[in-house]
């Protein structure tokens, strides 16, 4: 349920509805906006109906919220959450695009990539330490010295960095080093993992599943909330269906369908997508048409040698040309153009 509190209610008011929130063994998370304060009860339909404070004072109106999700969902928040990160807002009016390589290879190859691809207006930079891969003989990533890595190209660059974690026992290590925490598709249903991230407080970029739902996207974004880590950022990457001619089946009409139910930013991942370096340009200025708040983009300066993803990794010279598109249809659906 949501608990919203009268624009002049006081501290003393909302810590009476906070009381009697715990007096029935249930939890909640405050969004403190700039007229009033709005409470989002966690917890079922018959553990919230005990809560009585529809007669306390500074309550203004209480609103059962129906969705499974409680605090991803739009009914607790009218407008889209907007997370700063370094200074890069994500999830306000501007597109933010996050490029790099699939896997870090060696520092100066990453620097010359982050280089590359903040001239042409990313955001952040983007590079994986640890690499879930289906063959257990594949390149699994270097670990911390490409956390090292990562973290040398931000102090070059500026670029706050975006990289993924992949067990609770690396979030302390990953967290060290990184801007933004990556869940994997693979690990979008780890839901021990998903708790422990939501009580750290650095952003969590989720990764939808090869075969999850939008439903079970936001299910999964809800175990990072209900832990009180707010800052989620949703991102579909394509899904497992009957066709082979890509990699994977973009879904692009995921994205208004989560602006929709969701105030939480959402991204898409045209690289992983679509597998195919050819299609990664088209879906990304698809994907701006749709809705989306951002891009996870793989960039290469040697696609043809990577270690990993190098069929869906562009040149840098073609990311500029993709920015260039990004832009203007950015500027044609009323967003803020990429810088």
């Amino acid at each position: 349920m949501i608990i919203v509190m009268k624009q002049d209610a006081t501290s003393e008011e909302k810590e009476r509805v906070y009381r009697e929130i715990h007096r029935v063994g249930l939890r909640y998370q405050a969004i403190h906006g700039v007229e009033r304060t709005v409470i989002g009860v966690i917890g079922t339909q018959p553990d919230t109906g005990r809560i009585q404070v529809e007669v306390l004072p500074g309550v203004e109106k209480v609103i059962p919220i129906l969705r499974p999700y409680k605090l991803a969902s739009r009914e607790l928040k009218k407008d889209g959450t907007v997370i700063a990160v370094n200074g890069v807002e994500i999830g306000g009016n501007r597109i933010v695009v996050a490029a790099g390589p699939c896997s870090v290879e060696d520092e100066e190859s990453l620097i010359a990539v982050a280089e590359h691809v903040k001239r042409s207006g990313a955001s952040l930079l983007r590079g994986g330490a640890f690499k879930p891969r289906t063959s257990p003989y594949s390149f699994q990533g270097h670990g911390e010295p490409a956390l090292k890595s990562l973290a040398r190209a931000r102090e070059v660059t500026g670029l706050p960095v975006v990289t993924e974690v992949m067990d609770t026992m690396d979030i302390p290590l990953v967290g060290e080093y990184a801007d933004i925490l990556q869940v994997g598709a693979r690990n979008m249903s780890n839901f021990s993992l998903l708790k422990e991230l939501g009580k750290q407080p650095k952003p969590v970029l989720l990764k939808r599943g090869r075969a999850s739902t939008v439903t079970e996207l936001l299910m999964s974004a809800e175990y990072v909330l209900s832990g009180g880590n707010m800052n989620v950022i949703l991102c579909e990457r394509g899904i497992r269906t009957f066709e082979n001619g890509t990699r994977n089946t973009l879904d692009l009409s995921a994205v208004p369908a989560l602006k929709e139910a969701t105030h939480l930013p959402v991204f898409v991942d045209p690289s992983h997508g679509t597998g195919r370096r050819q299609y990664v340009e088209a879906m990304s200025k698809a994907a701006i048409a749709a809705g989306a708040d951002g891009l996870l983009v793989e960039v290469h300066t040697n696609p043809e040698e990577a270690l990993s993803d190098g069929e869906q990794s562009l040149r840098p010279e073609d990311f500029a040309n993709l920015m260039e598109s990004v832009r203007r249809v950015a500027q044609a659906v009323g967003r803020t153009a990429v810088v």
